[in-house]
């Protein structure tokens, strides 16, 4: 598999269960070693940066800087209306949110985080639509001017992205933007349908 994105860009991957679209992130993560091969960040081999800067989990920030980023997440609304608003302490795994809020939240770290390359999962099957929404314009603010990598289950999310790779037993076998990858009646075309289909 080759895969070039440039800086700013949005690469969306779509595959079915098994295909190996969380492989990919676990490797751009160095939750796995690769094997053979290369990946490059600004020409940099990855082997020769530590997991520690490429996965920065220490965030600071003040507390202006954290409401301006709920702001930018869409998460605000929902933590004004929290016990202690922004002091509120939160469970183990943040169990008294939503698992739409706590998305919201995870999204607004990444604000904070403020780094050049975003990888997204945004999965939102067990969500109501209006968080969905919510949730859909918080990451459309944190991608602006960055890389993104997003793993695409609901493809009407990723139409604007500027190239979506589809992937099967690991092998790319189609890449576009959606309306070349709809035109070609593929197999991305099959995906993006059959969901629209069902809906």
């Amino acid at each position: 598999m080759s895969l070039k994105a440039k800086r700013g860009q949005t690469i969306a991957i779509v595959g079915p269960t098994g295909s190996g679209k969380t492989t990919i992130v676990n490797l751009l993560t160095k939750f796995y070693d690769i094997d053979s091969g290369r990946i490059l960040i600004d020409g940099e081999n990855i082997d020769n940066i530590k997991r520690s800067s490429l996965r920065r989990t220490i965030l600071t920030a003040t507390n202006k800087e954290v409401e301006q980023a709920a702001k930018l997440a869409n998460a605000h609304g929902f933590i004004k209306q929290l016990p202690d608003g922004y002091d509120t302490i939160l469970a183990d795994n943040g169990s008294n949110l939503s698992h739409g809020q706590r998305q919201l939240l995870a999204i607004a770290r990444a604000v904070l985080a403020q780094s050049s390359i975003l990888i997204l999962d945004e999965a939102t099957s067990s969500i109501d639509t209006h968080t969905e929404v919510a949730i859909q314009k918080a990451m459309l603010n944190l991608m602006k001017g960055k890389t993104s990598f997003v793993i695409a289950h609901r493809l009407s999310t990723i139409r604007n992205a500027d190239e979506i790779i589809a992937i099967k037993d690991g092998q790319i076998i189609e890449r576009g933007t959606h309306a070349e990858l709809i035109e070609n009646r593929g197999f991305y075309a099959g995906l993006y349908n059959s969901q629209f289909k069902g809906a």
